[in-house]
């Protein structure tokens, strides 16, 4: 572990590249996603290492439901697979579980595993290890917007605060970083209103290449930043 002068409080992947590293190696797209597994294991726990306090994980978007169904089915049987067995050496290691999403789409057993894990974590105090599975930035607004309504909310009571802590993300801060891997420049509809002012850290390299020295520079070019706040 590197000496870094300064680390982020709250630190977000989108975590892309798993078909396309599968396909380099002429293997199925779902291998890529379990390689990809491997590799959240190991960045989790070198953030731990870190003792870094809030980690999201965007896990599952709203638009994954587009791919197509077998890919679906078979990446959803690996998340709850993978929940279940790495779940007991999160909550030994003093993870908290949090879902951003919706559950409701989810597979019913994979629901539970979810429920079960946060359960579980409840009371550790370690790190918050937030699991966005079918979760979307938009639809994250809408449904703010919907329970402020249905909450009877008033047009002059509205403002940051109010707003920030009917989204899914209520009690977590605001994110420093938000890393994305496998060479794409754009955020696909994540943390669209908790990372206004986040820094961000593009890479090539696919999810599952992207080990602790990676995660390493990542975490080395945050601290050569200069965090300004408040406009231009």
């Amino acid at each position: 572990m590197k000496e870094i002068s300064r680390l982020p409080n709250h630190i977000a992947f989108i975590m892309d590249g798993n078909g396309r590293w599968a396909e380099k190696r002429n293997l199925p797209r779902l291998k890529g996603h379990g390689a990809g597994l491997d590799a959240t294991r190991s960045v989790i726990k070198h953030l731990g290492e870190y003792h870094i306090k809030y980690v999201t994980l965007y896990s599952f978007s709203t638009e994954n439901w587009n791919r197509p169904r077998n890919e679906v089915s078979g990446l959803l049987k690996l998340l709850e697979i993978s929940l279940k067995k790495e779940v007991k050496e999160l909550h030994k290691r003093g993870v908290v579980i949090r879902h951003l999403g919706h559950l409701d789409r989810l597979p019913q057993l994979f629901r539970q595993a979810i429920k079960d894990a946060i359960e579980l974590t409840r009371n550790n105090t370690e790190m918050t290890l937030s699991l966005a599975f079918d979760y979307g930035g938009r639809l994250e607004i809408l449904d703010a917007v919907r329970n402020m309504l249905a909450d009877g909310i008033s047009l002059q009571d509205i403002d940051e605060k109010l707003f920030s802590s009917y989204l899914y993300t209520a009690d977590l801060p605001e994110v420093d970083l938000v890393v994305r891997t496998g060479g794409d420049l754009r955020i696909s509809n994540f943390l669209l209103w908790q990372s206004a002012y986040s820094e961000y850290y593009f890479t090539n390299v696919l999810w599952p290449d992207f080990n602790t020295k990676e995660l390493d520079k990542v975490l080395i070019a945050y601290s050569k930043r200069q965090r300004r706040f408040g406009g231009l």
